[in-house]
Order: structure tokens, then sequence, then C-alpha cells
């Protein structure tokens, strides 16, 4: 039997973790980004339950020929590309009223929608600007200086993570690996990668979109996907041709 001081030395701590626990989870949104937020919905005008959200035309032809591609009885396998549709189509993020849709496009319940997402860190539940500017800070690009990366955005925007410029046109934030370690250090800009970045390049880059321009996306040295910086180690001419090396006799 536990004495009545460690019954309420183990009550107490409980209660400490499990306000700890809620205050990290739910007040701070696990971090900064249009993907983190409260869990719990809050009406605001731009974001209603009852607001009326459905596909566009082009869009509603986009989703069935979606779901075509599932066999039938896995329809709602397609929740992921209706998702990324109906949020293209919002202007880079997702209202509930929009995930209501989708629901029941495919016929499931809000709920699994709400599950993918707020697991999956690509649908953002917040608005974000006209470019959504995400920059890698996890191991391989923090070792290629992507601090010099966040420095040179937040210096050119005058933001900072999670923030969203006054004018509505740049919203940054810092994300986990984003797979394109070998030319580090890059950042994310809609679907645009931007690699091996220098700090010149950041602002050249946010500068030209600033003013309508599009910048080049890929590599800023110009390197071929992901060669090797000094250039080719191996497979520097080019393959035999067929019968290379095999008996005259065969």
């Amino acid at each position: 039997m536990l004495s009545s001081h460690l019954k309420r030395l183990v009550t107490s701590t409980v209660g400490q973790v499990a306000r700890c626990l809620h205050t990290t989870g739910v007040a701070h949104g696990g971090g900064a980004g249009p993907h983190n937020a409260l869990l719990t919905h809050l009406e605001e005008d731009e974001n209603r339950a009852d607001m009326p959200w459905e596909f566009t035309e082009d869009n509603k032809e986009r989703c069935k020929g979606i779901i075509a591609q599932y066999p039938e009885g896995h329809q709602q396998a397609a929740a992921i590309p209706l998702l990324d549709l109906a949020q293209r189509q919002h202007g880079g993020w997702l209202p509930l009223a929009a995930m209501n849709h989708v629901a029941a496009v495919l016929d499931m319940a809000p709920m699994r929608i709400y599950e993918v997402a707020t697991f999956y860190t690509m649908f953002n539940r917040n608005p974000v600007g006209k470019y959504h500017v995400q920059i890698c800070t996890t191991t391989p690009c923090m070792l290629r200086d992507s601090d010099m990366v966040v420095r040179a955005c937040k210096e050119n925007l005058g933001i900072g993570m999670g923030e969203t410029t006054a004018d509505k046109m740049f919203t940054m934030c810092e994300v986990e690996c984003l797979g394109a370690c070998v030319n580090a250090p890059m950042m994310q800009i809609n679907d645009a990668y931007y690699e091996d970045l220098s700090e010149s390049d950041v602002h050249e880059i946010l500068d030209d979109l600033r003013a309508g321009r599009t910048p080049k996306p890929g590599s800023r040295i110009d390197r071929f996907a992901s060669e090797p910086i000094t250039g080719l180690t191996s497979l520097t001419s080019p393959p035999t041709g067929p019968g290379y090396g095999v008996r005259d006799d065969l």
C-alpha cells in the first residue's frame, strides 16, 4: 500500500506532467508553421465549418480521374491527392469546409480526413502567403550552413519563422528533411526546390519572386541532379555495347 505522502506526491507529479503535455501539444501547437495550430478548430471568418466550399468544375473532373486510379471499393485511398487538390484550389491551405467536402466526395467520415490533414505537414491548416518558403534545417543542411539561409530569409522578408509578410506574399517556416541532402543547403518555395544556396542566391530568389519573375529551380551551381560537387568520380566514359567481353565462339 502506498503511504498517504507518496500518494500525494504521485498525484501532484502526474498532474504537472499532464498540464505540461497539454500546454506543449495544444497551446503551442508543436512548433512554428502553417501546419501547426490549435488541435481544436476555432471558428473564424475565413475558416468556418458552415462556409460553402466545393471543387471547381475543372477540379471535379480531376477528382474523377484521380479516384478512377484506385480499385473499386478502395476509393478512400485518394484522400491525400484530393486534399492536395483542395489545398491548391484554396490558395495553399485547407479550411475545415474543404476537408468536409473531400470527406463527402470520398464517402468518408470527416474525422478520417482530419486525421490525414493534421498528420502530414504538407497540408497547411492556416493561411499562407503566395510564396510558401520552407527552409530545411535538418543535420545535412545544418552542416552546410542552413542557418545562413534562415538569416538571409529573415533579413530579406522581415519576418520570423511561422510568420507571413504584411502583403501576404511570403510565409516562412522551418521544416524537416526535404530529401535534397546532397545539394544542401536548400529551401523549397511552393513546388520548386532551390539547392546549393549561397546568401546572395537566397536574396536573388526572393527578390525575383517579389518582382514577378520566376527563378530557375534546382542547383544554383549548375550541377546535374545530385552529382558530386567536384565532378564525376565514376561512370566517366560511355558504357560498353552489347556483347562486350563475350567470346567470339559464343
